[in-house]
């Protein structure tokens, strides 16, 4: 798996999560539960991991979606 992705934002972490599942796209969303070390107030950023066969395809989704800014 390799990092697509992260951030501190939930809504977009989201977004990204619902543009892949309808790609069909192989990926999870890791440190989902870091918030509890944190204490909920969001400063460890979640990470969206993607099968590294469709990593090129899943970028290019993203700045479809005029999220390329957000790539790592």
């Amino acid at each position: 798996m390799i990092e697509l992705m992260r951030s501190n934002d939930a809504v977009l972490i989201s977004f990204v999560d619902a543009l892949l599942n309808e790609a069909d796209i192989p990926h999870f969303v890791a440190d989902v539960h870091m918030s509890i070390l944190d204490g909920s107030i969001g400063v460890l950023p979640r990470r969206v991991m993607v099968d590294g066969e469709r990593i090129d395809q899943a970028r290019r989704i993203l700045r479809e979606a005029e999220l390329g800014h957000e790539l790592s």
